[in-house]
């Protein structure tokens, strides 16, 4: 098996985001990468969604609880972040 090197160019904080994201894991940029291009001869697939991430409906309806109570322009329960804060701690 011989061996090629891929350069790749891209915008300074990203490679510095990601590779924080590799790190988390063991991992460098360079082996990722060797990952991703396996998975994607593996499967044949290129391993990526482009779908944004949908609210499952726990969600949805927590959302829409929330903006008919901020709609209502009732108060809160909690004068303050603190005030929750404290009520959670307890």
């Amino acid at each position: 098996m011989s061996t090629s090197t891929l350069t790749i160019r891209m915008d300074e904080d990203l490679k510095r985001e990601a590779a924080k994201v590799a790190d988390y894991y063991g991992l460098d940029l360079s082996s990722v990468t060797r990952a991703f291009y396996k998975q994607m001869v593996n499967t044949r697939r290129i391993p990526l969604t482009f779908a944004p991430e949908e609210p499952n409906d726990e969600s949805l309806s927590a959302i829409s609880e929330g903006n008919e109570f901020l709609a209502s322009g009732k108060p809160g329960r909690f004068a303050s972040g603190r005030d929750l804060l404290e009520a959670a701690m307890s």
